[in-house]
């Protein structure tokens, strides 16, 4: 075989195989795809509980202090004005059992408004009342995203939410940021 021969035999096997190498790596490419078609997707929410205190003044109505605990001035203004009441009535001793009887009389009824008054004696004041709330609220936290490429399906979670395809890398890899 002559020199040119064999010289045009070898450029012919490199050309053959640099042709048959282009084409594979076309067709291989071609294959796989650029991008995973987005099949669904769904937010991940996180709740959020903010603890807040709330506050409001209250009209309270109190019962005021008793000065005379043991109803002492009432027992005895009754007292006294029954025994003077009692004192009017019969003669003898009509007169002096009417006053004493007016007398007790007149204490048990003064010693019972004199409680009755002090029951009734009232003052209102405003309070100021507490109490803590919770505010809840979401937080979308991620997108759980399914994905399909070619027949297989598969799920990712993602930060931000993807449009309807996701770019895949070398090896058909998602592309994710």
């Amino acid at each position: 075989m002559d020199k040119s021969t064999l010289n045009g035999l070898v450029i012919g096997l490199v050309v053959a195989t640099a042709g048959g190498a282009i084409a594979s790596y076309t067709m291989l490419k071609d294959k796989t795809p650029d991008y995973a078609q987005v099949v669904n997707v769904e937010e991940v929410r996180e709740t959020v509980n903010t603890p807040r205190e709330v506050c409001e003044d209250v009209a309270v109505t109190r019962k005021a202090p008793v000065k005379d605990e043991h109803k002492i001035a009432g027992t005895a203004i009754g007292a006294v004005v029954g025994g003077l009441l009692g004192n009017q009535i019969g003669a003898g001793n009509g007169k002096k059992i009417a006053t004493v009887a007016g007398a007790v009389g007149g204490g048990y009824a003064g010693n019972k408004v004199q409680g009755d008054m002090q029951d009734k004696d009232t003052y209102t004041t405003t309070e100021r009342r507490c109490q803590t709330v919770t505010d809840s609220h979401q937080n979308v936290i991620g997108y759980d995203v399914t994905y399909r490429i070619g027949d297989q399906e598969d799920t990712v979670r993602m930060d931000e939410k993807p449009g309807s395809r996701i770019p895949l890398g070398n090896g058909g890899r998602l592309l994710l940021n």
